[in-house]
């Protein structure tokens, strides 16, 4: 009966009609995350990623959906869907301590664009192949043999490696504010704090980086679920609450 009372408040606290779409969007978003996070996984473990851009270039012009699966294709989407639950976050969590949230939102938001930067390789790499296919000389195909070795030292440098422990930072940012909040359960709170520790080495720094990497994806899956899940209920709060107002004067 506490417990039902506890969720009432705080949905109360966080009830307005402005995030009620928001509140339903990231939830989906979520989901989304949850779903394609494991095909990438299984991707990566089926068909490793080539080691070398004359192999890349082979995988594009053999199979075009799977170099591109190779280069994170379905982990760039879900960055972009990273966004969203973001902004649903900040929706949820504003009102207890809407200065951390502020800054867990930017740094959330630059992460994302730092990411996509450092995944500009990902069509990149498709046009590079077709060109060095149709090339007519060796001078030429060398251009893009050296281009396509950039686009792999992106794929993997600076930008990727601050968008990887920004998010960790961004996680335990929200972590903080969820234990100090009663919007989100403890589990979902001490969750991510465990991926955000997790993810401040970034899977480029060797065996240990990998295997934190994979580590995280545990606590990841759980912390969607909860989240998404916490996200459908306000969305319904907001709904059944602004339902209740036009009841009430009608």
């Amino acid at each position: 009966m506490s417990q039902l009372k506890q969720n009432q408040v705080t949905d109360a606290e966080t009830a307005d009609s402005r995030w009620n779409w928001l509140y339903k969007i990231g939830g989906i978003a979520a989901l989304i995350v949850v779903v394609l996070t494991p095909i990438q996984s299984f991707i990566f473990i089926a068909y490793p990623p080539p080691s070398t851009v004359i192999d890349y270039f082979t995988l594009f012009q053999n199979n075009k959906i799977l170099g591109l699966l190779d280069l994170d294709l379905l982990l760039t989407v879900n960055n972009v869907l990273l966004i969203l639950i973001y902004l649903a976050l900040y929706a949820a969590l504003r009102r207890a301590n809407e200065s951390f949230m502020v800054i867990a939102l930017t740094f959330g938001l630059i992460g994302i664009v730092l990411y996509l930067i450092s995944r500009e390789a990902t069509f990149t790499m498709l046009s590079l192949s077709h060109q060095y296919t149709v090339a007519t000389t060796d001078a030429q195909r060398s251009i893009f043999l050296a281009a396509g070795q950039v686009m792999l030292t992106i794929y993997n440098g600076t930008a990727f490696d601050m968008s990887y422990v920004l998010s960790g930072v961004v996680l335990l940012i929200i972590s903080v504010v969820m234990l100090r909040s009663n919007i989100f359960s403890k589990v979902t709170s001490y969750m991510g704090i465990l991926m955000g520790v997790l993810m401040l080495v970034p899977p480029t720094v060797g065996t240990i980086g990998l295997l934190l990497s994979l580590i995280s994806l545990v606590p990841m899956f759980i912390w969607l679920i909860l989240v998404a899940r916490r996200f459908f209920q306000l969305g319904r709060s907001v709904s059944n609450e602004e339902a209740n107002r036009i009841g009430g004067i009608s």
